[in-house]
């Protein structure tokens, strides 16, 4: 909106520093990732170590000569820090380097803004994006604030700067209504599935875990997939039909990544609602990456955010096509599904996440045999319609058995709705 963004290749010098007192420090290899994924051309990456970020520049003052004069013998276009970075901070840097910087934060919503395909999609990135950019407007308009002496000239800048911070806040409000209206549609497709009590099952999980491809193997469907970060943000609904379980939607989600930024979450709240009113969430995870265990717990934290912890989760352990891993099913001492060994890519294994997935929502089922007198062929059609008969057998004195399995929600409804008498009907009363 205020800076024009090249299409790609900029010419990136990548900062890393560690810091001894910093919590879940960022990794430096995901790091540069993000920036491939950016569409940036990473010429060097700097490392440095402090016991505290520096006040005006993050980096110390030795090392922020290195910087400069690595973008000056590399040309570079862009410096970008693995860190979250003050609007001052920055300020102070572009000044001192003479060119584009960018934090951890903004190269992730930048990412955001490329892959945002859905009208909800650009909304919501548009919203963190102008969130954002709020506290660091003024940077992009210093060339006015010099121009406050003589006449004709005083006050321009300031005037400027505060009529694009109205222009800024009534957009933000705007976005945030349609927002709102969307989330409005949302809750109302998810009420109208309640009714109908079809289970939701969404995918959640860290960026890059094969998300979108698993989905596309178990859907058959084509939804965008690549081996990048955040390759998919716009949610997907799929109907998908399970063998003793009927009707599931299933969504694929946003991938998460660590520290994801907070207005990002809160941006994307509506697109995470699915996560968080699902009925089981399956957890899928890069079986093959040596930043599992981390990347689970970073999963769980995010889940925690938005009020999903609650929520039964399968982990699926994907890309064992890459490990020495047999697909296989692992089980609590219940006999219950805990977690599924698969490779999306490949397809072994993917038929195990459907049973695994059955299980886990044919667990409140009801299996039974009825017998059916000439008269109750109105009840007879009522279980056809509920999809409940696996099986039906004529007898010799006109009755009908029939074999059933169905929700046990909907068992109990029928039961108070035909007002059925169950040592009548049932087999063996």
């Amino acid at each position: 909106m205020f800076f024009d963004r090249p299409e790609s290749g900029e010419k990136a010098v990548l900062v890393h520093l560690n810091l001894p007192g910093e919590r879940d420090r960022e990794d430096p290899r995901e790091f540069e990732e993000l920036v491939l994924s950016a569409g940036g051309d990473p010429v060097a990456f700097l490392f440095g170590q402090r016991s505290a970020p520096h006040r005006r520049y993050f980096a110390g003052t030795g090392k922020l000569e290195e910087i400069a004069a690595t973008v000056r013998e590399e040309e570079a276009e862009l410096v970008i820090f693995n860190h979250a970075l003050s609007p001052s901070q920055e300020r102070n840097l572009e000044q001192h380097l003479n060119c584009r910087v960018l934090d951890r934060t903004g190269l992730i919503l930048d990412i955001f803004a490329q892959r945002a395909r859905t009208h909800e999609g650009k909304l919501q990135v548009e919203l963190a994006q102008l969130e954002h950019i709020a506290s660091r407007l003024v940077r992009g308009w210093t060339h006015l604030e010099r121009q406050k002496g003589g006449i004709g000239l005083r006050g321009p800048g300031e005037t400027q700067l505060e009529t694009d911070r109205r222009l800024l806040r009534d957009r933000i409000k705007s976005i945030q209504g349609r927002l709102a209206r969307v989330e409005r549609q949302r809750e109302q497709g998810r009420r109208a599935r309640r009714r109908a009590e079809i289970p939701t099952v969404s995918l959640v999980g860290y960026t890059n875990a094969g998300k979108s491809t698993l989905f596309n193997r178990v859907t058959d469907s084509s939804v965008y997939a690549a081996d990048q970060l955040f390759a998919t943000l716009d949610p997907t609904l799929r109907r998908l039909e399970l063998e003793n379980a009927g009707t599931v939607v299933l969504a694929d989600t946003v991938g998460f990544i660590r520290h994801l930024p907070h207005k990002l979450v809160a941006a994307f709240r509506a697109t995470l609602e699915e996560a968080v009113r699902s009925d089981l969430l399956l957890h899928v995870v890069d079986a093959a990456s040596e930043e599992r265990e981390d990347n689970i717990a970073q999963v769980l934290d995010v889940l925690a955010e938005i009020g999903a912890e609650d929520v039964p989760r399968l982990a699926v352990y994907n890309k064992i096509d890459l490990t020495q891993v047999a697909p296989r099913i692992d089980r609590d001492q219940e006999g219950l599904p805990v977690r599924v060994w698969l490779s999306a890519q490949s397809g072994v294994g993917a038929d195990l996440l459907v049973q695994a997935v059955a299980e886990l929502l044919s667990g409140d089922m009801v299996t039974e045999s009825v017998t059916l007198a000439p008269e109750q062929g109105r009840l007879r059609a009522k279980l056809y319609e509920l999809g409940a008969v696996t099986g039906e057998r004529n007898r010799t004195d006109g009755k009908l058995d029939l074999d059933i399995y169905l929700a046990r929600a909907d068992w109990q409804r029928l039961i108070s709705a035909e007002r059925l008498d169950l040592d009548t009907i049932l087999l063996g009363q």
